[in-house]
């Protein structure tokens, strides 16, 4: 009996590529604020950029057609008296955006389809109730308007934005936060904290429900993302300072399912998680690749598939929703790489022989299912014709 040497996989052969020169988002002055966030977002109309402003703190959002050099008069998103640290895009409405910034608020601002004609300084909701800087600010990802943020005042409130009041407030992290992440129906979120725990909270009852102490055993900034399977991947460093990835059962933190070293660097490696094809793509500050993993249920559970690797250093990088990518050229995932001065779209494409293969598939599901509407129909217009039959016989008085 034949025996496969290589792993299956669908996206084994998966490639990355940038789009050619006049397709990128040119002369963008990315902020230069010395905070680990990806300092991007973006969304299918929209992608938003943290950028150099004097007098306060300051994005850009440009409409995802309006690629090219942007004019330095843009104008731009304004309101925060300082340094903008985080945004985030409303899954629910691609016209809401979140920001949060050193000046100890967050705000909500509902952008417009058409181009600004000045700066826009009117948020719909400022929310405020840290007492130091904010810089992290996520949407729930099932609940609409209810929002997140955590501060440097080791806090983290939960907000209903439609009425700006905080639903809750958790005070159980002893020192700063690096990073927050929901799981994937919103019902208990992840922290990474200085203290080197590993903590799973229960938004509901306001407590935290696991933890670990040390998941990576280095002194440097962790990071952890929730996987669709309700696992946690982190990032983090070994004692020696090389970067590190692992995957962890939350229900037992005792093991990890996954460990594997990486390389020695300094720059934080940033995940951004594929629940459609379990994929993480992992981004450093200051690294030049950015690498992707596929996460199985087979050992050794965290398979590297392959590096995407260019000139520049990245600065920061925004990940796309799957509702943004081009299916129909077999694309999986798009991701935007901050540089010094430009946005450079990264698409993800898996090979095939046939380039229709995505489409062919959607016109199979589609024929299917008018197939199971007219069966459907036939079968209620039978029973339609059979109680008319049967109403007959009492009309007409046979009964």
């Amino acid at each position: 009996m034949s025996r496969s040497i290589v792993r299956q996989s669908k996206f084994r052969h998966v490639f990355g590529q940038a789009v050619k020169a006049d397709q990128s988002f040119d002369d963008i002055r990315v902020s230069k604020v010395t905070w680990d966030s990806s300092f991007c977002a973006v969304n299918p109309k929209f992608l938003a950029v943290i950028v150099e402003s004097s007098g306060g703190g300051a994005f850009l959002v440009l409409p995802l057609s309006q690629v090219g050099r942007v004019d330095k008069n843009y104008p731009l998103v304004v309101g925060h008296s300082g340094p903008v640290l985080d945004i985030d895009w409303c899954p629910h409405n691609d016209n809401i955006l979140a920001s949060c910034s050193e000046d100890t608020t967050a705000m909500v601002w509902q952008i417009p389809d058409h181009t600004p004609s000045r700066p826009i300084s009117e948020p719909i909701v400022v929310l405020e109730g840290h007492s130091k800087r904010v810089g992290i600010i996520k949407w729930h990802p099932s609940a609409r308007n209810i929002l997140l943020t955590a501060g440097s005042d080791n806090l983290i409130i939960i907000w209903n934005v439609g009425t700006g009041e905080p639903l809750m407030t958790m005070d159980d992290h002893p020192d700063l936060i690096y990073n927050v992440s929901w799981n994937y129906n919103g019902s208990l979120f992840c922290t990474t904290c200085k203290d080197r725990r590993l903590r799973v909270c229960d938004p509901r009852k306001n407590e935290v429900v696991a933890e670990r102490l040390s998941p990576h055993e280095g002194i440097r900034p962790m990071r952890a993302i929730f996987t669709k399977e309700g696992n946690i991947f982190t990032t983090g460093f070994t004692r020696m300072s090389q970067r590190e990835l692992g995957l962890w059962d939350p229900t037992n933190f005792e093991e990890p399912i996954a460990l594997l070293e990486l390389d020695t660097s300094n720059g934080v490696l940033l995940p951004f998680y594929d629940p459609d094809t379990n994929i993480m793509y992992l981004s450093g500050k200051g690294d030049s690749s950015i690498r992707y993993f596929e996460i199985t249920e087979e050992p050794p559970y965290v398979h590297y598939i392959s590096t995407f690797s260019s000139k520049e250093p990245q600065r920061g990088m925004g990940f796309m929703p799957k509702r943004g990518v081009d299916v129909s050229k077999c694309e999986i995932a798009r991701l935007y790489k901050l540089h010094e001065r430009k946005c450079e779209p990264i698409m993800m494409t898996v090979p095939r022989k046939v380039s229709t293969y995505f489409l062919l598939r959607l016109l199979e599901k589609l024929v299917e299912e008018i197939q199971n509407l007219k069966a459907t129909v036939l079968s209620q217009e039978k029973r339609i014709c059979d109680l008319e039959n049967e109403l007959s016989k009492y009309t007409n008085g046979t009964v």
